[in-house]
């Protein structure tokens, strides 16, 4: 059997995005060597895949997606590397291996563990997989404006960091709904472009509007109010571009709630390439949500206490070891990030939301929920609003407008939305569906197929990892 560390292919970079106390060369020495406390002393975002000797490491953070298969040849297993599904299957096909092929049994790195697999024998040893981010919980002020003050200028520090790597010239795309979420980091955003001397007239928010959306009136009016409806424009989309088998098709997956919110996604982003090929980066609010717990409980199994209970819930889902841990995916926004990073993606976006970062996530983390809403699930939903809105008034002096809560797919799309939602099951049929089809192609009959037994398989053996 040939050595282990002749058998990886990474087909993606290592990436980094806003990220700080470390470079991406000791990131990935880091994950070379296991050393999960390095990767503690960093923030913002990262992706990388290293070996050692037949130990082959992996690690991410919420903001980059990070994917592998294992294939099975002559030596031994054959670990492949990417940050999409389908850029697996395409390398299988090339080296006329498809036929071994299936992308359920891809897995997702999880987002904020070092993932460790050994190269040996078959069949494969399980995955382990080690933490490298512990916040602390519920330690802070249990005062809105104190808790709020410190959660800001968090998503303010990161947000200049990231800004900072942008071209001074570059101009800068904001998917707008007028919610807490990406009202608060347009004003963040645009006091961190005035904090690096830049203009914050760079930045323009969009919001979509696919016929009867509410978000549209919403985030006119929040633009009206802050003075900032110069920099602010509608993409008045066709309902029927809505395509929610599409939106499957691009974030490779099957979870209605981040389907839809793709679907929608993919509607304003092509919108805006359409008027502005220019554009390049993008901001968002995505994760706002999730840090402050902020969906509606009736639309999940979730309770009361098994949110409070479970600090991580929304960031990770239930955990590695957890029966409802997916297999082929990871679990909450590490699993749904792809909502935004692969439709902007498609569309040529780089796409940040300060509200993924570890210390932005760490700084809500802080915040003393169970204290602060005494048990009730009002106080709950009404939390975000306070703490942001407080939060913002401190450090910026500037009122933020509070709308309740809709999400995205719901305020673009209006009263027709209802007439969008499907079920988990519908959109797990359309996903094998369309993979049936690309599968097709690797079991054709006529075409070449390669035995896994074949010695003579001319494969590149290593990638320079």
């Amino acid at each position: 059997m040939l050595a282990g560390v002749e058998r990886l292919m990474c087909l993606t970079e290592a990436r980094s995005s806003a990220l700080t106390g470390l470079s991406l060369e000791e990131v990935v020495e880091a994950v070379r060597r296991g050393d999960t406390g390095t990767l503690a002393t960093s923030d913002g975002h990262f992706a990388a895949v290293a070996r050692d000797g037949q130990t082959v490491r992996l690690a991410r953070t919420i903001g980059l997606p990070l994917r592998y298969f294992v294939a099975k040849l002559f030596h031994g297993p054959y670990l492949l590397v990417a940050d999409r599904i389908d850029t697996l299957y395409a390398w299988c096909q090339k080296q006329k291996i498809g036929w071994q092929f299936d992308p359920m049994y891809t897995r997702m790195v999880p987002a904020h563990y070092l993932v460790e697999i050994e190269q040996i024998g078959c069949p494969d040893p399980a995955p382990r997989y080690h933490r490298f981010y512990t916040p602390a919980v519920g330690q802070g002020p249990a005062d809105r404006e104190e808790a709020g003050v410190a959660y800001v200028r968090a998503v303010l520090d990161t947000l200049k960091v990231w800004l900072a790597t942008v071209p001074d010239s570059e101009p800068i795309a904001l998917a707008f709904s007028g919610g807490i979420d990406s009202t608060s980091v347009w004003l963040l955003a645009r006091a961190a472009m005035e904090q690096l001397g830049r203009d914050p007239d760079r930045i323009r928010a969009f919001t979509l509007d696919l016929g009867e959306g509410k978000d549209a009136v919403q985030a006119e009016a929040v633009a009206r109010s802050l003075g900032l409806h110069a920099s602010w424009e509608a993409v008045r989309v066709p309902a029927d571009r809505y395509n929610l088998e599409e939106a499957i098709a691009v974030i490779e997956d099957y979870h209605p709630l981040d389907v839809e919110c793709a679907a929608a996604g993919l509607c304003l982003l092509g919108g805006i390439r359409e008027r502005y090929p220019e554009i390049r980066y993008l901001l968002d609010g995505d994760g706002g949500d999730e840090n402050l717990k902020s969906y509606p409980l009736e639309d999940s199994d979730l309770t009361l206490s098994s949110v409070l209970r479970n600090p991580l819930l929304y960031q990770e889902g239930w955990g590695v070891d957890a029966i409802k841990h997916s297999l082929t995916y990871s679990g909450g926004l590490s699993r749904g990030y792809v909502r935004t990073f692969a439709p902007a993606q498609k569309y040529g976006f780089t796409a940040f939301s300060p509200y993924t970062v570890r210390s932005v996530i760490s700084a809500a983390l802080a915040i003393p929920v169970d204290r602060m809403i005494e048990n009730s699930v009002e106080r709950l939903y009404a939390l975000k609003g306070e703490i942001v809105q407080a939060g913002l008034q401190a450090v910026l002096g500037v009122t933020m407008p509070v709308y309740p809560k809709r999400r995205f797919q719901d305020g673009a799309g209006g009263d027709p939305y209802r007439r969008w939602r499907v079920s988990k099951a519908w959109c797990r049929q359309v996903f094998l569906r369309q993979w049936e089809a690309r599968l097709q192609a690797a079991w054709d009959p006529q075409a070449e197929r390669v035995s896994g037994n074949d010695e003579t398989l001319a494969l590149p053996l290593s990638s320079p990892v």
